[in-house]
């Protein structure tokens, strides 16, 4: 069964959405301190975490990075801190949603599902690519540059597997929220724009001879490659 993890020191709260979610035909795990928070998440392995921003011990911001340095898995934000501000540094860090107190829990239940299913949106080659010093593995998951493996988020790996698939071709941000977000997808395609600035980064050592995600102004981004 699909577990999810919810890291939220609210009782009410907590308890509504494990009831949805048990409800959903999901496996719950509950924890309301962020110092207890990172023990819990090693030990239920979830497929998802559901995290509150303000919590007792180490905030939602702290949690979210050491889970980062752990993998990939997906990571809604919950929170009652609704400024922009807020939303672009959780997205920045690395989060797959943000949602807003309050919230409808059949809306959480929801967008849990839609960010579970774009890890398989879309189909990828059997074989490995390799691109110089970068290779992207669909089977394993996972991107090794120099040989080391780069941390990535489920949306970032989805969205650089997707661009790989067709090396020198151009994606609109609407085609790439299509392909990648899926068509469910209800937010700004600010978010193309933000994950791209996460990749780049993942992949500054990658030599740019070899290749590159290149923005065309005023159309797209292309993964440009010289193999």
């Amino acid at each position: 069964m699909t577990t999810i993890l919810i890291i939220e020191d609210q009782e009410a709260i907590a308890r509504v959405l494990a009831a949805y979610l048990k409800k959903a035909g999901f496996d719950v795990e509950r924890v309301s301190d962020g110092r207890d928070a990172l023990g819990r998440f090693e030990q239920a392995q979830p497929a998802l975490v559901l995290l509150d921003v303000m919590l007792p011990g180490m905030d939602g911001w702290e949690l979210l990075a050491e889970i980062r340095k752990r993998g990939s898995c997906p990571v809604i934000m919950l929170t009652a801190l609704g400024d922009i501000d807020y939303r672009l540094n959780g997205l920045n860090g690395g989060a797959d949603d943000y949602m807003t107190k309050p919230f409808v829990p059949e809306e959480v239940v929801a967008r849990v599902n839609a960010v579970l299913r774009r890890r398989p949106a879309y189909s990828h080659a059997d074989a490995s690519k390799s691109f110089g010093a970068l290779l992207i593995d669909p089977n394993a998951q996972r991107v090794l540059l120099n040989g080391a493996e780069v941390p990535l988020t489920p949306r970032d790996l989805s969205l650089l597997m997707f661009l790989s698939d067709y090396p020198n071709r151009m994606f609109t941000r609407e085609q790439l929220i299509e392909h990648v977000w899926g068509m469910d997808y209800e937010g700004s395609d600010r978010a193309v724009d933000l994950s791209i600035k996460r990749l780049r980064q993942a992949l500054s050592h990658w030599p740019p001879d070899h290749g590159e995600i290149r923005t065309l102004r005023g159309t797209g981004y292309q993964f440009w490659t010289a193999e």
